[in-house]
């Protein structure tokens, strides 16, 4: 068994979902309260290590009154800098880890508070799908999955993903972060949902075929 789990991102018409190493917001104030919304529902949040080291987000609720989800960093080398927003007193945090992951690092993390645990699953980087089942045995059901393209290319490449909502922004990045960045092994067929308008930007809903 493992946790529903909603890809959620925005993308620029051309299909950047950033700039690599900057910050950047694709999201107008219409969507950014569906995210937080979609946020509040879930039982966790799931990011990699990039976009904490680049976004530093705190991936809690703002906008409307709900309970913050869970806060899951992918980090197999234990690089999320311990004053990092997404560590504050405001949810708690798991931090995934390989066996090989620095033990020093490993050790500062695990004293920063009583909300921050630190989960060692796979050897030389993080089993997603070990992780999934550990987090479904510890309650989480729902999870929303704000990676960048390395983190959904492989929840997506494992099947760990059910249903994806993406923001199209009306913009033109260039050379950037994809939303899935390398090859997938194959392809992998959606079936629409939906389509809604957020102001000048258009979200799609899709569920995975099988799912």
């Amino acid at each position: 068994m493992r946790p529903y789990t909603i890809l959620n991102s925005a993308m620029s018409l051309d299909g950047r979902i950033g700039i690599k190493g900057e910050k950047i917001v694709l999201s107008n104030s219409l969507d950014e309260y569906r995210v937080h919304k979609l946020r509040g529902s879930v039982d966790a949040v799931l990011v990699g290590i990039n976009t904490v080291l680049t976004d530093n987000p705190k991936l809690t609720v703002r906008h409307l009154k709900a309970k913050n989800p869970t806060r899951i960093i992918v980090d197999s080398n234990a690089k999320t800098p311990p004053n990092a927003d997404i560590l504050n007193d405001e949810a708690k945090t798991i931090i995934a880890v390989s066996a090989r992951a620095n033990k020093k690092r490993v050790k500062r993390l695990k004293e920063i508070s009583a909300e921050v645990e630190v989960l060692v699953v796979g050897q030389s980087k993080v089993d997603l799908g070990r992780l999934m089942w550990r987090l479904y045995e510890r309650g989480v059901r729902r999870i929303l999955l704000e990676g960048g393209g390395t983190l959904n290319k492989s929840m997506l490449q494992e099947g760990l993903v059910d249903e994806i909502f993406i923001t199209i922004a009306p913009t033109l990045i260039g050379e950037g972060v994809n939303l899935i960045m390398g090859e997938l092994d194959g392809r992998i067929d959606l079936s629409l949902v939906g389509i809604r308008q957020y102001g000048d930007q258009v979200v799609l809903h899709y569920r995975l075929k099988g799912k």
